[in-house]
């Protein structure tokens, strides 16, 4: 049974910093698509970063390019989600997720459609 476990979300104040982490059990995690995604009330699920495990490719929404950063750590099979310069309109439920095979289909939209298998979610709260 694939598990995907967030943590790291928090209230901070605009221009803050958070570490997401996503730690995966239970899955075969080299060679995968792995990203970060979230959504605000009312809105729509979107995606924010994906990272391909078995290599070094990373996508980012235009929306946190330059803030962001997505990473690994394969010994630990976590993935983490640097967020900095925080703004409120990034204050969302951050979910992880994981997709079979690798990140080309979804580099360039980051839709969540493409994901199988989805974490609880961290709540992050940037306020003004």
């Amino acid at each position: 049974q694939v598990q995907l476990v967030e943590s790291g979300g928090g209230s901070v104040q605009a221009g803050g910093s958070l570490r997401l982490s996503c730690a995966a059990s239970g899955y075969i995690y080299s060679r995968n698509c792995m990203g970060w995604f979230r959504q605000a009330p009312g809105k729509e699920r979107e995606g924010v970063a994906v990272i391909y495990t078995g290599g070094t490719s990373t996508y980012y929404a235009d929306s946190v390019k330059g803030r962001f950063t997505i990473s690994q750590d394969n010994a630990k099979n976590t993935v983490y989600l640097q967020m900095n310069s925080l703004k409120p309109e990034d204050t969302a439920m951050y979910y992880c997720a994981a997709r079979r095979f690798g990140c080309a289909l979804v580099a360039a939209t980051i839709d969540p459609g493409f994901f199988e298998n989805w974490g609880q979610g961290t709540q992050v709260t940037v306020s003004s």
